[in-house]
């Protein structure tokens, strides 16, 4: 009973990790605001590049590495991206929300540069295997 119960513990923390953790779809959640519209131009993302490796279980994981510089006068606490991945005809099939600057991490202060890691676990079958479309999708500021 005990190894039951263990087991059961042991899924459901599991499935509440990769919810915590995995990449959210950007779907029904408030656009841009007009003031982080006009700071955009300010966020450069330089040094994009993807590569995708094989896990321990022979399952792929795409990983979008890049940096981000600040090159405006205000702080930034958060900023949003959404990936959008696209089929061999440049349909979207997916479009991920994904946080590269948080405020947990620091954010990101006028004049700085931080690198970012996005990795992907789950990209529709169907996917072009290209570097997917990057949008600023959110930012808050100090």
């Amino acid at each position: 009973m005990i190894k039951i119960v263990a087991a059961i513990l042991l899924v459901f923390g599991g499935a509440a990790y990769w919810l915590a953790t995995r990449p959210k779809s950007d779907a029904g959640l408030a656009p841009i605001a007009a003031e982080a519209k006009q700071y955009v131009r300010n966020l450069d993302l330089a040094e994009v590049d993807m590569k995708a490796t094989d896990s321990f279980v022979s399952h792929r994981i795409v990983e979008i590495n890049g940096k981000i510089s600040n090159k405006g006068d205000r702080k930034v606490k958060l900023v949003e991206l959404t990936c959008i991945f696209s089929d061999p005809y440049g349909q979207p099939l997916s479009r991920e929300r994904v946080a590269i600057v948080r405020p947990n991490k620091g954010g990101l202060s006028p004049g700085e540069t931080k690198s970012f890691r996005l990795p992907f676990d789950q990209l529709p079958p169907a996917w072009n295997q290209r570097l997917p479309q990057l949008v600023i999708a959110q930012i808050e500021f100090q």
